[in-house]
């Protein structure tokens, strides 16, 4: 059978080719693993947080906000601005996608945390806590996922050309939409009123600035280098500074939520289900969608992964910038995080055992 020209792209450019590593496919279990340290040094060394809180300015801990920059710039290295003159090619799933990310998505999540927090949990948690959780999902379900999507795009087997230019335009879309939405939602939920300046700056700081970054680097190193080798040397040999820093941000996040999961272990579970439900719905509306739609399925994997998950990196940066890393919202966050690599694996297994479900995909190789 003669490959597609998508295929050849694909077979051509495989930077992003590579299985779910060890490391990450356990993902879940080592943010449970530094849960649980962070808890410990907190409850057996309190002294520990009177020491990292000296090192806070304006609500937020200048630690983190390192760590958090620096996990940031090794995602935004990926993006490729040059994959945006095929966006006419791959209309039809990005202008769909766009439609569940940012006209489904940041709406669907804040109608279930408002629901279940207030009217399914409300017996099992305090009013303050619900609005705190509540807040925390809305901030998580905002983002669409970005470097995530190209491994679950491998993982299925589909094109990663369209994957990554669909996070390219996401990653433009969060700094016009990221704060509006933001806004809007946690007015009406919550009747929380987040100043638009604050939102923005969040997404100033950990998206523009480390984008800007990484795209200078890009372009650096391609004129002296070439692209293969910015993607197969630099940024392979620098791509695990983001879990790591992931991990050691959950860390110093739970010396200060000790308490709070000792005395409410019950809330994890709770705070889950919600994210555990929306996941699953948008992934429904994208599969049936992008079905319905006779998007080939090349396309139509990434099409559904980057709308079912989410930019959980921006999400913890912009919930410690606002609230603080003893907040609720900042917990709701984490939970996102605990829960999204199993939830994803499972949905990459159902895409590729539903593969033969798009048919006209033969009619276009």
């Amino acid at each position: 059978m003669k490959l597609s020209k998508e295929t050849s792209l694909v077979s051509k450019d495989n930077s992003h080719q590579r299985k779910l590593d060890f490391f990450s496919k356990y993902l879940s279990f080592w943010v449970a693993v530094c849960i649980v340290v962070g808890i410990a040094i907190g409850y057996y060394f309190p002294e520990t947080s009177d020491v990292l809180v000296e090192f806070e300015y304006a609500n937020v801990s200048i630690p983190i906000a390192v760590v958090l920059l620096l996990m940031m710039y090794p995602i935004m290295l990926k993006v490729k601005f040059t994959e945006l003159v095929r966006i006419r090619k791959n209309a039809k799933p990005i202008l769909f996608t766009t439609l569940v990310n940012w006209g489904i998505a940041p709406f669907s999540m804040a109608l279930m945390a408002w629901v279940f927090m207030h009217i399914v949990f409300p017996d099992f948690i305090s009013e303050t806590l619900q609005n705190e959780y509540v807040i925390g999902l809305i901030i998580y379900g905002i983002a669409p996922c970005t470097a995530m999507t190209l491994v679950w795009t491998y993982l299925a087997k589909a094109n990663l050309s369209c994957a990554l230019i669909q996070v390219t335009i996401n990653d433009l879309l969060i700094l016009v939409l990221f704060a509006p939405i933001g806004m809007l939602l946690l007015g009406l939920t919550t009747g929380f009123s987040v100043p638009f300046t604050t939102l923005f700056f969040s997404v100033l700081l950990y998206i523009a600035t480390p984008l800007g970054f990484a795209a200078i680097t890009r372009w650096i190193i391609i004129k002296k280098k070439d692209e293969r080798w910015l993607e197969q040397k630099f940024i392979a040999s620098i791509e695990r500074i983001t879990p790591i820093g992931l991990l050691v941000t959950l860390i110093l996040i739970f010396i200060f939520q000790g308490d709070t999961i000792i005395e409410n272990p019950l809330h994890i579970a709770l705070i889950a289900i919600p994210i555990l439900a929306q996941t699953y719905l948008l992934f429904a509306i994208s599969y049936f969608g992008t079905k319905k739609l006779r998007i080939p399925f090349a396309e139509s994997a990434p099409t559904a992964f980057i709308g079912a998950s989410n930019f959980f990196e921006l999400a913890v940066a912009v919930s410690i910038i606002l609230f603080g890393v003893h907040s609720g919202v900042t917990l709701a966050v984490i939970v996102g995080v605990l829960v999204e690599v199993p939830v994803m694996l499972s949905l990459v297994k159902i895409m590729k055992a539903k593969k033969s479900k798009f048919e006209f995909d033969k009619k276009t190789t």
